[in-house]
């Protein structure tokens, strides 16, 4: 009788953890086309903007670098 008590206690948060993702995956829906160009447009930006910075800071890296390590 014991060892059935224990062996639910550990299941329990299995059990609770099946259980929010079914919530969760009844609650989901599939995203329509106006959705999906929003991200689209969300990532492209996010990425253009992250490739002007890293040049933009490679830009200004290379001349101070030139400067350091000239003899």
């Amino acid at each position: 009788m014991f060892e059935a008590h224990v062996r639910n206690n550990n299941l329990k948060p299995f059990r609770e953890f099946y259980h929010n993702s079914c919530r969760f995956w009844r609650r989901c829906s599939k995203p329509d086309w106006r959705e999906y160009k929003k991200i689209g447009v969300a990532t492209l930006i996010g990425v253009l903007l992250m490739g002007c910075i890293g040049y933009f800071v490679r830009l200004i890296t290379i001349p101070v670098n030139n400067i350091l390590m000239a003899p």
